[in-house]
């Protein structure tokens, strides 16, 4: 006899992030009767694993080898893949220009490292529950808010060098 419980589908997150302890950590806090988690440690094994386990949202480090995350974002941006798939990043590059790189190529959300993991679940939560058009306001709006910061920050060096 199916339930209603039975019926719903698991929304499916997948983990890519090469620091093993880190990925084990997120993968114990999201997994529950909501989730169906997947963790891996590179960009390479991203790639080969999406079209299978056809995540709801990625989990995304930008800084692993031999495939990075920004190769894994465009390679979704290629395969038509984003926004459809929200990318949330989880990074240590903390840079405003690589943060607006990083909406630019399609993440929707960007967390510098080191943060606290409830941080990523209340995230991953929230993005889940809005619809696509949803998250594309969300990501030209945090485009925006970066650019207009990136010009303040610019004017106030130009003023620096005004004698």
């Amino acid at each position: 006899m199916n339930t209603l419980y039975e019926s719903v589908e698991k929304q499916r997150i997948l983990i890519v992030e090469d620091e093993p302890m880190i990925r084990q950590v997120l993968c114990i806090l999201l997994k529950n009767p909501d989730f169906d988690v997947l963790g891996v440690s590179n960009g390479q094994e991203a790639i080969l694993v999406i079209p299978e386990f056809n995540p709801h949202l990625i989990i995304l480090d930008l800084l692993m080898h031999p495939v990075s995350g920004w190769d894994v974002l465009h390679w979704l941006r290629a395969n038509h893949l984003t926004p459809r798939i929200p990318v949330l990043v989880v990074s240590a590059l903390v840079h405003l220009t690589e943060q607006m790189h990083g909406f630019e190529e399609g993440a929707i959300e960007y967390i510098p490292k080191p943060t606290q993991p409830s941080i990523i679940v209340q995230r991953v939560r929230a993005l889940l529950s809005m619809s696509i058009e949803q998250r594309r306001r969300l990501q030209l709006k945090r485009m925006d808010e970066q650019r207009k910061t990136l010009a303040r920050l610019s004017a106030a060096q130009m003023d620096e060098f005004v004698y």
